[in-house]
């Protein structure tokens, strides 16, 4: 495999906030999947880059959306450069995800050489899926809807992996607060809001539940001026995953009752923030989509469950059958270590190939 066509777009800096670097990146890709006979539908955005979806012929049959993302987590003049040695290609994006996106590329190439024409088979590039999907996950879920299964190739596992579960995420950034005050002066005319952020923290976290696998944590605390003073101000940055609805539902009831009642009278709460993704869960349709690329494949899959979030989780609350991890092993992404397997590589193009070949216009 020539990896020079990877290069190209992995020297292009595409960091969610360079709108520039993103599109070019973006542009890239349509004049190859022009290449292959796709239509362009442009989804223009002004502050990041804009989301492309690529369109298929269409025919009777069943319809795939392969889903992936061109932003990197890397601002410019950081990490940018490629390199290559006999096992490893190495840069941003190389796993996360500008290599999975080059997967599904490959793949198609593979279908449209060896069938002539590309059916029902359509692939959607979103732009911020490294800061959470802000603006795209509307888009993706609206989408999805109209696909009967959703291939996502953020990279594999060790093991070469599918993803079939990914935990949802909330985040909140919590504001109180008090009444300033001086603490030898006037401690009892005080309302202390890092006290009340204090028994807020402890009671946030004690909603975890590491046996159903949800998490809350308060990453970040800021409060107070000084120790003289009653704190008149203080705030939380806190983040629930949970791997189950029904856990989303207890955490988010959970969080509601806890803000609304600070334990410190007075305390005035503010909250932004919320669900950013609900929870990718494993469901028959999956599996029997799982079955049927074993069937393919001639294999079982080795299955993986992940902590972590990705647009996956969209497309899998829409309610489509989707897979993840169809992009090639890689490790030390969101570090300037970032690299990803050649042999890898090769395996989940043939992979996918055979998986793409067998849905193309069926």
């Amino acid at each position: 495999m020539n990896y020079a066509e990877l290069a190209q777009i992995i020297n292009m800096n595409s960091h969610t906030r360079n709108k520039t670097g993103v599109d070019e990146n973006a542009a890239v890709f349509n004049q190859w999947m022009s290449q292959l006979g796709y239509q362009i539908e442009t989804h223009s955005r002004d502050h990041i880059g804009n989301h492309v979806h690529y369109i298929s012929a269409k025919s009777d049959g069943r319809k795939v959306l392969l889903l992936g993302h061109l932003d990197t987590v890397f601002p410019p003049n950081t990490f940018t450069a490629f390199s290559e040695d006999d096992e490893w290609v190495y840069g941003p994006g190389v796993c996360d995800m500008k290599g999975g996106n080059y997967v599904a590329l490959q793949a198609l190439r593979n279908v449209k050489a060896s069938q002539g024409e590309i059916r029902n088979i359509d692939m959607l590039l979103v732009s911020d899926e490294e800061t959470g999907s802000d603006d795209s996950k509307a888009l993706t879920a609206e989408l999805v809807k109209h696909y009967d299964a959703c291939l996502v190739f953020e990279a594999a596992g060790p093991d070469n992996n599918v993803v079939i579960a990914r935990k949802g995420i909330a985040t909140f950034h919590i504001e109180l607060t008090g009444k300033g005050a001086h603490a030898g002066n006037h401690y009892a005319d005080g309302i202390n809001a890092n006290l009340a952020a204090a028994h807020m923290l402890i009671a946030l976290t004690s909603l975890t539940n590491l046996a159903k696998g949800s998490t809350v944590n308060a990453g970040k605390m800021h409060g107070g001026i000084g120790a003289n003073t009653i704190s008149p101000s203080a705030s939380l940055t806190v983040e629930a995953r949970f791997s189950q609805a029904d856990e989303r539902e207890r955490l988010l009831a959970g969080f509601e009752e806890i803000v609304n009642n600070p334990a410190v009278e007075g305390i005035v709460v503010n909250v932004t923030g919320g669900l950013q993704r609900d929870v990718m869960q494993p469901s028959a349709a999956q599996q029997a989509l799982i079955h049927e690329i074993e069937g393919l494949l001639g294999e079982s899959l080795n299955l993986e469950h992940r902590g972590g979030v990705s647009d996956a989780n969209v497309a899998s609350a829409a309610g489509v059958s989707t897979l993840d991890g169809f992009g090639p092993y890689g490790d030390g992404d969101h570090t300037v270590h970032e690299r990803a397997s050649k042999a890898s590589f090769v395996r989940r193009i043939n992979e996918v190939s055979l998986i793409l070949a067998a849905f193309n216009g069926k």
